[in-house]
């Protein structure tokens, strides 16, 4: 059975800093583009940032550009979120997912398109307070 699982999630002041992890197991994470997309309550899931299979192509939503950082350890079969200079707007579920589509890190309206990304991994919640 596949499963992906965020974690790393927490409270955390404004301009503090979280470092989010997002693991899976049946699932070889290196053969898939990923994706960190949020959700708060009463908004739209956003996609906030995407990595190509390589590592070497990262793309951010304009709201987190300049302070979330995108990596990945395909030797752990891991996905991180380096997120810095934390906001209260930040406060979302957090989950990761693969791109099954073969879409890519598609940006539209500065942000990522949700549109072709699956196994959908279970959230981690990040609050951020004022």
């Amino acid at each position: 059975q596949v499963q992906v699982v965020a974690s790393g999630g927490g409270l955390v002041q404004a301009g503090g800093s979280l470092r989010l992890s997002c693991t899976a197991s049946g699932l070889t994470l290196d053969s898939y583009t990923l994706g960190w997309f949020r959700q708060a309550p009463g908004k739209q899931r956003e996609g906030v940032s995407c990595i190509r299979r390589s590592g070497g192509s990262t793309v951010y939503a304009d709201s987190v550009k300049g302070r979330f950082t995108i990596s990945r350890d395909n030797a752990k079969n891991t996905l991180y979120l380096q997120m810095n200079s934390l906001k209260p707007e930040d406060t979302a579920m957090y989950y990761c997912a693969t791109d099954l589509a073969g879409l890519g890190c598609t940006m539209v309206n500065g942000s990522i398109v949700r549109v072709g990304f699956g196994y959908w991994g279970q959230g981690t919640q990040v609050t951020v307070s004022s």
